[in-house]
């Protein structure tokens, strides 16, 4: 049975991947009104695996016997500077995504909860992925500059990035 402490917080997380996954798909809808397909497909493929994030945390709190209770999501940003900027604001969102794991990693070693630090260990391991991902297309906006040739190059090869599930455990 799962602990009611360790329970609420990842109810929580459950809730950041759900808002997580809606800023990215307005990332996609923004990229799609500015004509960046490849910027709008990257984001459409970072939505899928913020589900795949909720959808672990959920099966998670049912595995242990638990109840998840979903609250309501926040509404994201609508609107941004740049690509760059939407980039730097993804980059930086992942970080605070990592910051959440480390604290539900924290509470499951406080709480002396073993299942719930292992099951944690592949989002450590996840958000290296994620916030390493977001900061490659940010160092190649900046390399790009005000250059509309690297922008078109740079969404040519978003456009190319295909969403993999995660293979099931066993």
């Amino acid at each position: 049975m799962i602990k009611e402490k360790i329970k609420d917080a990842i109810n929580k997380q459950i809730n950041a991947e759900m808002y997580s996954a809606y800023l990215y798909l307005s990332m996609s809808a923004y990229f799609e009104s500015i004509n960046l397909k490849g910027f709008a497909n990257w984001m459409k493929a970072q939505v899928q695996e913020e589900m795949v994030h909720a959808m672990k945390f959920y099966d998670y709190i049912n595995e242990r016997g638990g109840r998840v209770l979903l609250t309501a999501i926040d509404a994201p940003p609508t609107q941004w500077d740049s690509s760059l900027a939407v980039f730097e604001y993804t980059y930086k969102h992942e970080q605070r995504v990592t910051g959440l794991i480390n604290g539900l990693v924290d509470l499951a070693i406080s709480e002396k909860d073993h299942a719930t630090n292992n099951f944690l260990q592949w989002f450590v391991a996840e958000q290296v992925e994620e916030e390493s991902s977001a900061d490659a297309v940010v160092q190649k906006l900046k390399i790009a500059g005000d250059r509309s040739g690297g922008l078109f190059m740079l969404d040519q090869e978003l456009g190319q990035r295909v969403f993999t599930p995660p293979v099931a455990e066993k």
